[in-house]
C-alpha cells in the first residue's frame, strides 16, 4: 500500500534500493491481473532531425482505480550516446487513485530499466525452460545489466554471455556482473552465441535484425526488449516463424518492429500472438508447453509495469 505522507521525491539510488528483483517481479505479477487496473492510451510526439534519428517524447499513464495513478514522461534522444548521455530519460508522477492528491515524483530512468527487465523475468518464469543454463545478453546499454540480473533472479544460469558491437563495453559489463557473482563472459561471435543459448535477451537500438531464427536451438526462449518503434528490429523473420509468440500487451507489442514488420508483410497474423503478460500470469495461457518449443516474448513497455514499480517505491 502507498504511504501518503505528502509529496515526496525519490532519486535514482533510492529507486534502485526500493525495487529489489523478487519484490518487483511479484508487484508486476500482481498489477497485470489486478481488478480496476488499466492503462489509457499512451501519447507519442516526435521531432524529425532529417537524419533518421528523430527525438521523441512519450507520456504513459496507468491507473489502479481507488489506489494509485501514475504518469511516466519519457524522452528519447538517439544521438545522446555520442554525448555520453542516456538516450532515454524519464520521470514518474504519482497521484492517489482514491482522491487524486499528488503523492510525489521519482526518477524514471532506473525505475524503467528495472521494471522492464522484471517484466521480461515475469514472462521468462513461464516461458524459459526450467533447466535453462545458458543466458545470452545482447546489448551493453543501461538495460543490459538489469536484464542479466532479472533473468538470473528466475533461473539458475551456469553461463551468462554478453555480446555488444563494442567489445570493450561488453567486457566492462561482463566484469561488472562477475563482481556480483554472476558467471559472465564475453561472446565474441553473436551467431555462435545465439546457437548455444537457452535464453536470449536483447536490449539494443537495432534497426536491422541481430538474432537469426535459423540458429535457435530447440527449447530456446527469446526476449526482445529494445526495438520499440515500427522501424526498429532485433529478430529476423525466422524467429517469429519458429516461435510461439507472446507480448506484454498485444496493442503495444504489435506496434514494435519485431511484430509490426512481419504482421505488415503477412508472415504472421494477430491470431499468432498466443498470449500477453496478463494471460501468462493468470494462467489463461499455460506458457511453455514442451521442452522443444521455441518461445518469443516481445516487450514494448506497459504502463501498469510503471504503476507496479512506482507503487512499490512509494510504499516505503
Amino acid at each position: 500500500m502507498v504511504v501518503d505522507v505528502g509529496p515526496r521525491f525519490f532519486g535514482p539510488d533510492e529507486v534502485g534500493r526500493l525495487l529489489p528483483w523478487d519484490a518487483l517481479i511479484s508487484a508486476i505479477e500482481q498489477v497485470v491481473v489486478e481488478d480496476g487496473a488499466f492503462a489509457p492510451e499512451r501519447t507519442v510526439h516526435t521531432v524529425p532531425d532529417g537524419d533518421g534519428n528523430d527525438a521523441a517524447f512519450l507520456m504513459k499513464p496507468g491507473w489502479v482505480a481507488g489506489d494509485v495513478i501514475a504518469v511516466k514522461a519519457v524522452t528519447f534522444f538517439p544521438n545522446n550516446g555520442q554525448l555520453d548521455l542516456p538516450t532515454i530519460n524519464a520521470g514518474v508522477l504519482l497521484f492517489s487513485g482514491a482522491n487524486g492528491t499528488f503523492l510525489g515524483a521519482c526518477d524514471g530512468n532506473v525505475l524503467t530499466t528495472r521494471r522492464t527487465a522484471a517484466a521480461s523475468a515475469v514472462a521468462a518464469k513461464r516461458l524459459a525452460r526450467v533447466d535453462a543454463k545458458r543466458l545470452l545478453v545482447v546489448g551493453t546499454g543501461a538495460l543490459a545489466p538489469m536484464t542479466a540480473r532479472a533473468h538470473c533472479a528466475v533461473r539458475d544460469f551456469d553461463v551468462v554471455e554478453v555480446w555488444g558491437r563494442n567489445v570493450d563495453k561488453a567486457r566492462e559489463l561482463a566484469n561488472s556482473l562477475i563482481a556480483e557473482n554472476i558467471p559472465a563472459s564475453v561472446a565474441e561471435e553473436l551467431d555462435v552465441a545465439v546457437g548455444r543459448a537457452d535464453v536470449i535477451t536483447c536490449s539494443t537500438g537495432a534497426k536491422s535484425p541481430l538474432v537469426k531464427g535459423a540458429l535457435l536451438q530447440p527449447g530456446a526462449h527469446v526476449d526482445l526488449i529494445g526495438a520499440f518503434t515500427p522501424e526498429m528490429r532485433e529478430s529476423d523473420d525466422d524467429v517469429v516463424r519458429r516461435s510461439t509468440i507472446f507480448a506484454d500487451t498485444r496493442a503495444d507489442g504489435t506496434l514494435a518492429g519485431d511484430l509490426a514488420q512481419p504482421l505488415a508483410a503477412g508472415l504472421i497474423s494477430a491470431d499468432d500472438i498466443a498470449g500477453d503478460l496478463a494471460e501468462l500470469v493468470n494462467g489463461t495461457h499455460p506458457g511453455r508447453t514442451s521442452d522443444e518449443e521455441i518461445t518469443m516474448f516481445k516487450s514494448a513497455g506497459f504502463a501498469l509495469e510503471d504503476v507496479a514499480a512506482a507503487r512499490l517505491v512509494f510504499s516505503d
